[in-house]
């Protein structure tokens, strides 16, 4: 059976592979790291067809050591123990790498099982993931790699692969020429990912007729065979990270006409995940508290898209960007988290105040008996001044109400309660 292009053009060296040089280019400390042969344990996250299986292969075929490969979505726990069995033979004598692709898969407990060996150092971990790791990995697995984020091609980088694979398939058989057209086209269609866009060539080569000078793939035939999914791409760099920004900079800025504008891009190359989430993130990070309804409305319209697919997504998707555009806006619930967040984060805490606590035996070393709580519904207006923050920090004050008129009637009633007003 033919192997498709993609695993036929597999780069067998790190100075061949297409892009990611923020890794690779020489002097960078992932590339130093690499050809000094010392392999730590390692995890690449990022997109499909950015290379990650590319560079883990070319590291684990240059190491001298054992090398098993593994697959998250087909192998169980009795799989990843069968690696473990070379660990003190002589068939693991120079090391053991385990190559593991797509260990998000992998359950909690199947992921516990590389711990002991990660931790003594008999294997080795290479693994890869197109899900955020810090969501999908076990934080003690995580704990003992270094995480490398693999970023979308550029087109540049997708244009120079195509022309490539070009000169491989003429090489294999009858010439094969792609206009410049057709080129670039295709390396912006391909939203980043080199084994889309060889794939589509692969498909367009084996479609066009032979002439004197051998096959010739058009523009026309590559309009045929792939659409323009990734219009966010130009040729001066990754352009995906930068339409996701605008998106909601353009909510948060109040501008429905080019939230979608950015919206439209973003659903002409088919990207519904980073549409849905940017939206979910922006109703609230940015309108928030200044009108709190907004979170369910916009969780139903992206639920809806979710559920519609496309191109039907698109009605709910535009409504919630048009409700967030032009919904007043406050960012002071996220301005609130980050400051009790920094308190924790540099040790400000303490023990929780006796009267919040559950409720505990008082030892005869106690200085105040019982918990003497005061449950603020028995109170006028279901409020009681009473200390819940702990000593260390209990004069410290992280909200502050936005200037919004929701946000100024909350503050307007806990004033006359409190008797600040």
């Amino acid at each position: 059976m033919r192997e498709p292009l993609a695993q036929r053009l597999r780069p067998k060296t790190l100075a061949e592979v297409c892009g990611q040089q923020h890794l690779l280019a020489p002097g960078r400390v992932f590339r130093r790291t690499i050809d000094s042969g010392s392999i730590p344990n390692m995890i690449f996250y990022g997109p499909s067809g950015t290379g990650k299986t590319t560079v883990a292969r070319i590291i684990a075929e240059n190491s001298g050591m054992t090398l098993h490969k593994l697959n998250g979505t087909s192998c169980g726990t009795g799989d990843i123990k069968a690696v473990f069995k070379d660990i003190g033979t002589l068939a693991g004598a120079g090391g053991i790498l385990l190559y593991l692709d797509e260990i998000q898969y992998l359950n909690k407990k199947q992921q516990q099982s590389l711990l002991e060996c990660l931790e003594e150092g008999t294997v080795t971990l290479i693994a890869s993931t197109t899900e955020n790791p810090y969501f999908y990995i076990y934080n003690a697995l995580l704990s003992r790699c270094t995480v490398f984020e693999f970023k979308s091609l550029t087109a540049a980088d997708v244009e120079q692969g195509i022309r490539h694979a070009a000169a491989r398939l003429s090489a294999e058989g009858e010439p094969v020429t792609v206009t410049d057209e057709a080129a670039q086209y295709l390396a912006e269609s391909a939203g980043g990912d080199m084994r889309k866009a060889l794939g589509s060539l692969e498909f367009a080569v084996a479609a066009a007729e032979t002439g004197p000078e051998g096959k010739l793939v058009t523009l026309e035939m590559i309009r045929q065979v792939t659409r323009r999914t990734a219009m966010r791409y130009d040729k001066d760099g990754d352009e995906h990270y930068d339409i996701v920004s605008a998106y909601q900079k353009s909510m948060r800025g109040s501008d429905p006409d080019a939230a979608l504008h950015y919206l439209a891009r973003l659903l002409e190359a088919g990207d519904l995940p980073s549409a849905c989430r940017r939206l979910m993130v922006c109703a609230c990070e940015d309108v928030g508290l200044a009108y709190p309804q907004i979170i369910p409305i916009v969780k139903a319209a992206v639920d809806a898209a979710n559920m519609l697919g496309l191109p039907e997504a698109r009605i709910p998707l535009a409504d919630a960007v048009i409700l967030v555009s032009t919904s007043p806006k406050s960012n002071s619930g996220e301005a609130a988290i980050d400051a009790a967040l920094a308190d924790v984060r540099a040790g400000r805490t303490g023990p929780v105040p006796r009267q919040l606590q559950n409720k505990h035996f008082d030892g005869a070393d106690a200085l105040v008996k019982g918990q003497n709580y005061k449950y603020a519904q028995e109170y006028k207006n279901h409020w009681v001044a009473q200390q819940y923050l702990p000593d260390a920090i209990k004069d410290a004050h992280y909200y502050t109400y936005g200037d919004n008129r929701t946000e100024q009637a909350a503050k307007a009633y806990w004033d006359r309660i409190k008797g600040d007003g």
